[in-house]
């Protein structure tokens, strides 16, 4: 087998790796380049290989950076099966139409405003088609998307729905094994089971986002949310929480609605300002099977985790617009994370020069994101086209992150036989929390482990 990592390779988006067994070629994930823009545009638009050739895709879960390109492969002639879980496959059916709807809106934006004409990534139509291929698989069950070639979907606890997927092979009478961890969550969360153990393998493709990087403890990570709004209310002053409206929004809720049930909440009001996130928590509603014993325990006593005394979801434009013209103290959780696109972009204009508000970022930028250059500290900011100065305060609460940081990582890792593991590769990070990461393997007994660059290629 030989695998190509075209995307996520030292960087943390578009994910895309490629395997060739024989005369068949397997892609594991199809997702997004975020960054530039220009450059973001380029390679999204632009595969290294002929869609048309691809005989089936693996998908590990429904984050955009992950999934988002798959309309793009389709429009480019890859007619092949899409094999992922059920949550996972019903995220994507509103996650792909929020993005075809984006590039359509961005398209007829520049033509009206600027009279630059331009074709949107892809459409409705082909998120349509996108949705056509998709074949579900429940967790721990083997299939074979092609003849000989073994696939076991184990829950990643990262995302509703996300999968580490183990495959087997024969070659040349030998059997092999694979792993691809998409991105591996986090134990003892508020609403996902723990990250599956998936056995020994002989090759592992690994995340790395937060290699060298430890997230705070929950029980600060709550004490923190309290001060946060606490102090945001002392001012008078607005809460922003730029947020994914897919996981991060989820759970950004079920921890108020928590600190509700405590009688710990102030009583002001919560929006969650954005209709995919809407969307997206009647999906979380429809898929119990993912979540852990704890939230099945919490159903009890709370039959919506997702709903609590003063929360609004505002899917209306002239909703969210009201929300920017209220002067008391709020909470607004609106996408996107990285403050890219979306509603949060609004309120950032409106808001982020004003000291008495707080913007809080839940977890991960990725560079040259408006996300990242808020975060880092800059004075000033670019936002819908207007330079705006930061003088709102800006915290982090990285202990809401999905991803497992450097010693969970570890840790996970730990169950597997390192004299078995022939060759780890580290996907899915930046370089220097790659190399971090790679030490702390190699010290622990990982004899082989490699960071690959985008192209790069490897016969195993």
């Amino acid at each position: 087998m030989n695998i190509t990592f075209f995307g996520a390779a030292r960087t943390v988006t578009g994910s895309q790796h490629l395997l060739t067994l024989d005369d068949k070629r397997i892609l594991l994930d199809c997702g997004l380049f975020q960054g530039r823009r220009e450059e973001a545009n380029r390679i999204n638009r632009t595969f290294p290989f002929d869609p048309a050739t691809i005989d089936v895709v693996i998908l590990s879960h429904a984050h955009i950076d992950h999934s988002g390109n798959l309309p793009s492969l389709v429009k480019n002639g890859f007619t092949g099966k899409i094999f992922a879980t059920p949550a996972t496959r019903d995220l994507c059916s509103i996650m792909l139409t929020d993005s075809a709807m984006i590039q359509m809106k961005d398209a007829d934006y520049l033509l009206r405003h600027k009279g630059i004409i331009v074709d949107p990534l892809y459409t409705l139509d082909d998120v349509i088609q996108v949705m056509s291929q998709f074949q579900s698989v429940p967790y721990n069950m083997e299939f074979e998307p092609i003849k000989g070639f073994k696939v076991e979907f184990f829950d990643a606890g990262h995302l509703l729905g996300s999968a580490i997927t183990k495959m087997t092979w024969q070659e040349n009478g030998v059997q092999k094994r694979l792993a691809f961890t998409g991105d591996v969550g986090r134990s003892n969360r508020p609403i996902l089971k723990d990250p599956q153990l998936f056995g020994d393998v002989d090759y592992l493709i690994c995340e790395s986002t937060y290699g060298g990087r430890i997230h705070e403890e929950e029980d600060n990570l709550r004490g923190e949310l309290l001060r946060i709004i606490n102090d945001t209310i002392y001012k008078r002053g607005k809460l922003i929480i730029p947020a994914f409206s897919v996981g991060r929004t989820q759970d950004i809720v079920y921890y108020l609605n928590d600190l509700s049930n405590h009688h710990l909440l102030p009583n002001i009001p919560v929006y969650v300002d954005s209709p995919l996130a809407i969307s997206a928590t009647h999906v979380f509603r429809l898929h119990p099977e993912c979540y852990n014993e704890s939230i099945r325990t919490l159903l009890f006593s709370d039959p919506d985790p997702f709903d609590f005394r003063g929360l609004k979801y505002t899917r209306e434009v002239v909703e969210s617009k009201k929300i920017n013209r209220q002067k008391k103290s709020c909470i607004i959780i609106a996408g996107s994370g990285m403050c890219e696109a979306g509603r949060v972009l609004h309120h950032l204009s409106h808001e982020i020069s004003k000291e008495r508000n707080t913007v809080l970022f839940l977890g991960y930028n990725a560079p040259y994101t408006l996300g990242r250059k808020i975060a880092q500290g800059d004075k000033y900011v670019n936002i819908l086209g207007d330079s705006h100065k930061v003088r709102a305060t800006v915290e982090s609460l990285s202990g809401l992150s999905a991803h497992a940081d450097h010693n969970e990582l570890l840790e996970y890792l730990s169950h597997l036989n390192t004299t078995t593991v022939k060759k780890v590769f580290l996907v899915h990070g930046e370089l220097d929390h790659q190399e971090a990461l790679k030490t702390a393997l190699v010290e622990r007994g990982f004899g082989d482990v490699s960071i690959p660059s985008k192209g790069d290629s490897v016969n195993i």
